[in-house]
């Protein structure tokens, strides 16, 4: 039997992942002086990169549009706000009873609570934000404030009336 140094330090250790993400990000970065990862990606604390909701944000003519894919959660279950400029949805997606048969386990999806927040434009009519929710997309259509139009001002001149007449 082959004896092993005892190294102290390697025992079990938890697994973070984003963790190695940006040791390996900084690590192409030293060699070849750019980053390799998306910029997202250093802004969000590894604590935060749990379970998150995918976004689609898009502007119209008349109003901005934020979706939300939420797939088997209730109206109930998801809270929106808005609070200065900031939109934030917040929800919690239920497991669902466990599926155990014999020598299979498998659990893809994620569960628990969430929270999404984005910058809101300044020329969003924040009375107005409205939100739908429909076979599991949430859709929040913030409006936007009507531009003002510039009011022309025509000048009308005064004569003076010239002294000694």
């Amino acid at each position: 039997m082959a004896m092993e140094r005892w190294r102290p330090g390697r025992g079990l250790v938890p697994w973070r992942p984003f963790r190695e993400l940006e040791e390996m990000e900084r690590r192409f970065e030293d060699m070849l002086g750019w980053p390799r990862l998306p910029a997202i990606w250093r802004r969000i604390p590894s604590m935060e990169m749990g379970w998150a909701p995918a976004l689609d944000v898009f502007e119209k003519e008349d109003k901005f549009v934020v979706k939300a894919e939420l797939p088997g959660m209730q109206e109930e279950d998801i809270d929106i706000s808005v609070t200065g400029d900031t939109l934030t949805i917040r929800g919690e997606r239920k497991a669902e009873t466990e599926v155990k048969e014999e020598d299979y386990y498998c659990c893809e999806r994620s569960y628990g609570s969430f929270s999404r927040s984005i910058a809101v434009p300044s020329n969003v009519d924040a009375q107005k934000i409205e939100a739908s929710y429909e076979d599991g997309v949430l859709e929040v259509s913030l409006p936007k404030i009507p531009e003002v139009k510039p009011k022309k001002v025509s000048i009308s001149a005064k004569k003076k009336a010239k002294a000694g007449n």
